[in-house]
């Protein structure tokens, strides 16, 4: 597995050996060893969602406050445009965000620490995400950061056609966010 940074920063996008014959292909998705040395410590996931979703819509930008997860996502259909703001204070890329196209077909995973909101936009008819998370949901933590922000600065595919949640609609700009506390 071919391991990499994405645009300078922590974010890691992973990048399976397809190993092809005539009955098909088969990949390694991910080895928690190679992660682990590429992340500089240990991560270790503890849950595993999905979504669907239809073109056009906006998943986020979601965080978790306490504890903080760091995850990995992968497209099992479809296409999107993923989205990763860094959240840490004490980081000195606090507020910039990352974005990457992320498609079924490349078989590509990316890697977002802890300390960071995500989000998608569905830019296929249809595409179902996956998603590991190093820290179980809670609730009472969970925080989204508006989406369209000025200051984030996301230059979104299809800002016109969002189709969004209430809560993604409703949400905090970076400056009114509930932010974590430092040492991440």
């Amino acid at each position: 597995m071919k391991i990499s940074a994405l645009q300078g920063s922590e974010l890691l996008l992973c990048e399976p050996e397809l190993l092809t014959d005539p009955r098909g292909l088969f990949a390694e998705a991910w080895r928690e060893s190679l992660l682990n040395d590429a992340v500089g410590h240990s991560v270790h996931f503890v849950q595993e969602s999905f979504s669907v979703s239809r073109q056009y819509v906006i998943r986020g930008l979601h965080y978790q406050l306490n504890p903080p997860q760091a995850k990995l996502i992968r497209v099992i259909s479809g296409e999107i445009f993923d989205v990763a703001v860094d959240l840490r204070p004490d980081s000195t890329h606090f507020g910039r965000s990352y974005a990457v196209p992320l498609q079924a077909k490349d078989r590509q995973l990316l890697f977002i620490p802890a300390g960071f909101a995500h989000g998608f936009q569905v830019l296929s008819a249809e595409a179902e995400v996956q998603y590991k998370v190093s820290a179980y949901y809670d609730a009472p933590s969970d925080r989204a950061l508006l989406w369209n922000d000025p200051q984030l600065a996301i230059a979104w595919p299809y800002p016109a056609q969002a189709i969004l949640s209430d809560k993604d609609k409703n949400a905090p700009t970076l400056v009114q966010a509930e932010l974590f506390g430092t040492g991440l």
